[in-house]
C-alpha cells in the first residue's frame, strides 16, 4: 500500500481526525418492499404523520429508532411510511429473526432450561467445590467456565437479536431498560441468571407499561441478589436495594425524599429474597399464609417487618408482600418518577441536554397514561426537538459496532458473537459489564475520547476486511461461507454517501481499495452519530 494511502493518513491522524470529524450527519436512499401491519395500536392514537410534514430523511430516522439503517430497514419503512413505520415499531410485535440465527438461539441452554434448573446445579457444584478447595480446584474452575460460558449465551442472544430483528425499537428499549436497572454479570453466580433477567423481566415490558417493568425487577433473583436484598431483613435491615430503587430506578436524586423513606422503604422489601433450595422454610401456621414462592423468588414472612410504614408521607400498612405492590404503585406515579424516567429517555434518544419543555411533556404524557412507555415514547418522537437531533448524538460503543455489523452483514447470519463481544470490551462497554448500579453513561462526554475513536477505528478495519471468526462456531466449523462485506460496491451506501459532507466524501475517494473504502466509510463521522 502507498505510504501517503489515506488509510495510512487516517491511521496517522485518527484521534484527532476523527474525533474533529465527529460532528456531522446523515441521510437517505431509495427502495421498496412490503411489510405486514400489524393492526392498530391498543394504547397509541393514529399516525400523526408529524415526519413526513417535517420532510424527515429517512437514514436519519432509521439511525434513530433501530440500532443502524441498512437496506432491509430502509425497505422495510419505505413500505409504510415514516410514520406508520414509528406505530409499528411502539408496537414490540413479536421478533421474527433469520433462521439461522433463531436457530442459535434455540440452542442455547437459557433457552432450554429454567433459570431456577440451572442455578440450583451450579449451586450444587459450588457446594462441592468448595468442600474440595485445596484438595482439587478443577471443579471450581469448571464452575466458573460454566458461569461464563452462560453470560457469553446472554450477550450472543442479545447482539443477534440487534443485528437482525426487525422489531428495533424493542431490542433498543430492551438494552436501555437493562441498563437503567443495570446489574453486574461478575457479581457472585449473576452470570446464571443475566439472561433470565432480560428474557423474563426486562423484555416482555420493554414497551409495555413502567410499574409492571418495575414490578418485575423487584421480584427477580438477579436483582436482589445484585444490590443484596436477600440479606434485608427485620432486625438485619440491609438499605442497599431500597436506596437504589428510589435513587436509579425511579424517583432520582434530589427528588424529595428522605434517609427515613429509604428506611421504610428497606422496612417494607424486608423478607423479599431468593431461595436456591427446593425446599419450603418451616414457620409458624399463622405465618405460613403470607409465604411466596416463585421459581427462585422467596417472600418469607419469617423474616418480614410485619409493623406499619409511612413512606413519602403515605401509610403503609403492615401486611406482607402486599405492601410492597402498594409501594411500587406509589412510586410508579410520582411526579418526580415521571420527570426521571423521561429525562433518561430523552438523553438517550434526543441529546444530552434535553430541554425542560420536552422533559415536562413526556412526564405529563407519563403520568396521564399510568406509565405507558410507547406513550411516552410517541410524545418525544413527535416532538421538533427530537426531529431537530437527528443525525447528532454521538453513538455509544453498543450502537456503533451494531449499527456497523447491521450494515456490514445485512442478509448474512453471524454464527459466533465473540469477536463482536471482544470489540465491545475493547471499547469499555461490555454487556452487562458496569460494576456500580447506574448503568452506563448516555452522553457524549463518557465516549469521546481521542483513545475511544482508535480503538473504533480497529473495530472498523476489522469490519470492513471481513472477520471470519463471525461465521465459526466455537467447533470451527463454518455454518455460512465467510464474506468481505460489500460496502465499498453496495447501490444503498453508495447512495447514502452522497448526504455526507464534502470533506468525507473527498476522502472516501481517495480510497485504493474496497477494503480501504470500506474502513473510511465505518470510520467516518457520519458513522459515528445516530
Amino acid at each position: 500500500m502507498l505510504s501517503d494511502s489515506p488509510l495510512q493518513r487516517l491511521l496517522a491522524l485518527s484521534p484527532v481526525f476523527i474525533l474533529i470529524f465527529t460532528m456531522s450527519g446523515c441521510t437517505t436512499s431509495p427502495a421498496p418492499n412490503r411489510v405486514t401491519d400489524a393492526g392498530p395500536s391498543r394504547f397509541l392514537p393514529p399516525s400523526s404523520n408529524t415526519f413526513a410534514k417535517a420532510n424527515v430523511q429517512p437514514e436519519l430516522l432509521l439511525n434513530r429508532l433501530t440500532w443502524g439503517s441498512n437496506f432491509s430497514a430502509y425497505q422495510q419503512l419505505q413500505a409504510v411510511g415514516m410514520d406508520k413505520f414509528l406505530d409499528q415499531q411502539l408496537r414490540g410485535r413479536a421478533s421474527v429473526v433469520p433462521p439461522t440465527v433463531q436457530a442459535q438461539i434455540g440452542a442455547m441452554t437459557i433457552s432450554q432450561q429454567p433459570v431456577e434448573n440451572i442455578v440450583r446445579e451450579l449451586e450444587h457444584k459450588r457446594i462441592v467445590a468448595d468442600q474440595q478447595k485445596g484438595t482439587d480446584d478443577s471443579l471450581r474452575k469448571e464452575y466458573q467456565q460454566e458461569l461464563n460460558r452462560l453470560a457469553k449465551e446472554a450477550a450472543t442472544r442479545s447482539l443477534l437479536r440487534d443485528i437482525y430483528s426487525p422489531n428495533q425499537l424493542q431490542e433498543q428499549m430492551t438494552w436501555f431498560w437493562m441498563n437503567h436497572f443495570n446489574i453486574h454479570a461478575g457479581k457472585h453466580n449473576l452470570r446464571a441468571m443475566v439472561g433470565d433477567f432480560e428474557e423474563h423481566a426486562i423484555r416482555p415490558h420493554a414497551l409495555g407499561n413502567f410499574r409492571e417493568l418495575l414490578k418485575a425487577t423487584v421480584y427477580h433473583p438477579a436483582m436482589l441478589r445484585y444490590l443484596d436484598n436477600e440479606h434485608n431483613a427485620n432486625g438485619r435491615i440491609n438499605e442497599n436495594y431500597a436506596r437504589e430503587l428510589m435513587e436509579l430506578h425511579t424517583m432520582g436524586v434530589n427528588s424529595g425524599y428522605t434517609q427515613k423513606d429509604v428506611q421504610e422503604l428497606a422496612r417494607v422489601l424486608t423478607g423479599v429474597g431468593i431461595n436456591l433450595g427446593t425446599d419450603t422454610p418451616r414457620m409458624k401456621t399463622e405465618l405460613s399464609k403470607f409465604y411466596l414462592r416463585k421459581g427462585l423468588f422467596e417472600f418469607n414472612p419469617q423474616r418480614h417487618d410485619f409493623g406499619n410504614k409511612q413512606i413519602l408521607g403515605n401509610n403503609i400498612k403492615g401486611r406482607g408482600i402486599n405492601e410492597v405492590e402498594e409501594t411500587l404503585t406509589l412510586l410508579s406515579r410520582q411526579p418526580a418518577t415521571a420527570r426521571f424516567i423521561s429525562r433518561k429517555l430523552a438523553t438517550y434518544f434526543v441529546s444530552d441536554t434535553p430541554s425542560e419543555t420536552l422533559i415536562q411533556a413526556m412526564a405529563n404524557s407519563f403520568l396521564q397514561s399510568d406509565g405507558d412507555i410507547p406513550v411516552t415514547l410517541r410524545t418525544m418522537f413527535d416532538s421538533q426537538e427530537f426531529i431537530a437531533s437527528l443525525g447528532h448524538k454521538l453513538k455509544d460503543p453498543v450502537h456503533y459496532a451494531v449499527s456497523s455489523l447491521r450494515l456490514a452483514y445485512d442478509g448474512s447470519c453471524i454464527v459466533n458473537a465473540a469477536p463482536i463481544i471482544s470489540w465491545l470490551n475493547m471499547m469499555g462497554q461490555p454487556l452487562n459489564g458496569r460494576q456500580t448500579p447506574d448503568g452506563y453513561a448516555m452522553t457524549e462526554s463518557a465516549w469521546a475520547s481521542p483513545g475511544q475513536m482508535t480503538v473504533r477505528f480497529d473495530v472498523a478495519r476489522n469490519i470492513a476486511y471481513g472477520t471470519p471468526a463471525l461465521f465459526k462456531t466455537d467447533q470451527q466449523v463454518s455454518a455460512e461461507k465467510p464474506r468481505t462485506p460489500a460496502i465499498a460496491s453496495s447501490l444503498y451506501v453508495k447512495n447514502w454517501v452522497q448526504t455526507f459532507s464534502t470533506d468525507t466524501q473527498q476522502t472516501l475517494q481517495q480510497a485504493a481499495t474496497p477494503g480501504e473504502w470500506s474502513t473510511l466509510f465505518l470510520a467516518s463521522p457520519e458513522m459515528m452519530r445516530r
